[in-house]
């Protein structure tokens, strides 16, 4: 087991800020994981709790973490048939988008909207992760973790989760208490297509495909992607920084008569559903620069660190843009990105 202090968390964050952990280890099985909280409780007492980061693609460090960081590293995927469908489990720490191709490959259908997605596959369940009409709840299966209060392996099922939009039980009550370590998925080997959402159907066109196979499918989302969102190796981002807002449709409606031209979407909760990007571009951050931290300029829900930017200073242009968006449109985001 290797133990680092004042370590640099830059590898470890997708936005690329430079931040330190007092103490920084990592874990590959749930044993490992024990006897690190074990030493952490131990150097610990009154001091922050261990912070678990997995692939760190929805995180922003605002200071150093006076504490343990540890990383999951749990590995694997295994698969067994439960009559038409396949249960696909693999490790927290697996990296997502290798999973999904790897289920691709095998024959395994369900996850290729969520193609391209960074992080790991122990973030899924926790932020229900989601793309162009599909999310992991509608894939999940249950999920092994562990408690760290109880100090043993708990199994969640689908109804146990809480599942809803970017969030879970573990994300709200179950906060802090437990660490992710498995997930298994119900996939099929019929393929059940999502092309509606979005551009998929129009991407598929261009590429010439009129009877589209999954792979074409994830093909389609990684281009559109891939031309929207900034790449983390070459401009620091955690994607999407904002959650769309659901509002009351009678605020939808007078909305509507201000802005004609306003998107927004039936949601499944009450309301209507509204593009945080388009509040933010109407409000005139869209592309936006401010030192190294901005405002992409293709996709308006995305902030940037070019290069130097302070994890302080991304926080506080997301602060102005909320404010901004509250102040033209009477509407209040959230961020989506976990704050440290």
């Amino acid at each position: 087991m290797v133990i680092q202090e004042n370590a640099s968390l830059l590898p470890f964050n997708t936005f690329g800020i430079q931040a330190k952990g007092r103490w920084l280890s990592s874990f590959s099985t749930a044993d490992g994981l024990a006897e690190l909280l074990d030493r952490s409780e131990g150097k610990e007492k009154g001091a922050v709790p261990p912070l678990i980061l997995g692939g760190g693609s929805n995180v922003l460090f605002t200071h150093d973490v006076d504490g343990w960081v540890l990383r999951n590293e749990i590995p694997g995927i295994d698969a067994e048939e439960d009559g038409g469908d396949v249960l696909v489990t693999a490790g927290a720490g697996e990296n997502w988008h290798a999973f999904v191709l790897h289920c691709l490959d095998k024959g395994w259908f369900g996850l290729e909207n969520l193609s391209l997605i960074p992080g790991s596959v122990g973030a899924s369940p926790m932020q229900n992760i989601g793309a162009y009409g599909v999310e992991i709840a509608t894939v999940f299966d249950s999920l092994e973790a562990w408690d760290k209060e109880d100090r043993k392996i708990i199994r969640f099922y689908k109804g146990d989760c809480h599942f809803g939009y970017r969030e879970s039980y573990f994300k709200k009550e179950g906060r802090g208490r437990f660490v992710i370590l498995r997930v298994t998925y119900r996939l099929s080997r019929k393929p059940h297509l999502h092309t509606a959402y979005g551009a998929i159907k129009e991407e598929l066109e261009r590429m010439g495909v009129s009877s589209p196979a999954p792979r074409d499918v994830s093909n389609a989302v990684i281009h559109i992607r891939r031309s929207k969102l900034p790449d983390p190796q070459v401009t620091g981002n955690a994607g999407s920084f904002f959650k769309n807002p659901t509002v009351p449709q009678v605020q939808f409606n007078q909305m509507k008569k201000d802005h004609p031209e306003i998107v927004g979407y039936p949601s499944m909760e009450s309301g209507v559903k509204l593009a945080a990007g388009w509040l933010i571009e109407q409000s005139g951050w869209k592309g936006y620069r401010r030192g190294d931290a901005g405002c992409h300029p293709k996709q308006a829900l995305v902030l940037v660190n070019y290069g130097e930017a302070t994890g302080k200073e991304i926080w506080q242009l997301s602060q102005d843009i909320l404010d901004d968006v509250h102040t033209k449109f009477g509407v209040t985001l959230e961020r989506e990105v976990n704050i440290f």
